[in-house]
């Protein structure tokens, strides 16, 4: 691991950062929030939407090889930054990967994401 970032480990993290900027890319979604001058941090969701726990954890693997080569240099300062994998992520090429995760970083510099979500409608429960 890259001595200048951390890992976001609490849920309360990652529900705040949730209410920040995000950028939407084909194989996984940045979350940028600032944390108050606690450095570069990052996390990882991969949902068992995704497929099961082998495919989950290679795409854990491959996402935190790309954050500890991009975040040094290209992260944003004071910062979490939160990827969730979406569907197409474990099959998309690593360079290609890499060249997004790039850009949706700049678009975040820029203050330029998607809307950030609104709270989550609960299902109800039937009997």
């Amino acid at each position: 691991m890259h001595p200048s970032l951390s890992v976001i480990r609490k849920r309360s993290d990652f529900l705040a950062a949730n209410r920040g900027l995000r950028v939407a890319r084909p194989g996984f979604v940045l979350l940028a929030r600032p944390n108050e001058g606690q450095g570069k941090r990052y996390g990882i969701t991969v949902t068992k939407k995704i497929g099961n726990a082998v495919v989950r954890n290679r795409m854990k693997r491959r996402f935190r090889e790309l954050l500890w080569s991009a975040l040094p240099e290209s992260g944003l300062p004071n910062h979490d930054h939160i990827l969730i994998g979406r569907e197409g992520g474990v099959e998309r090429d690593f360079a290609q990967l890499r060249e997004e995760l790039g850009a949706a970083l700049v678009r975040a510099a820029e203050g330029k994401g998607d809307p950030a979500r609104g709270p989550r409608k609960r299902r109800s429960r039937r009997a």
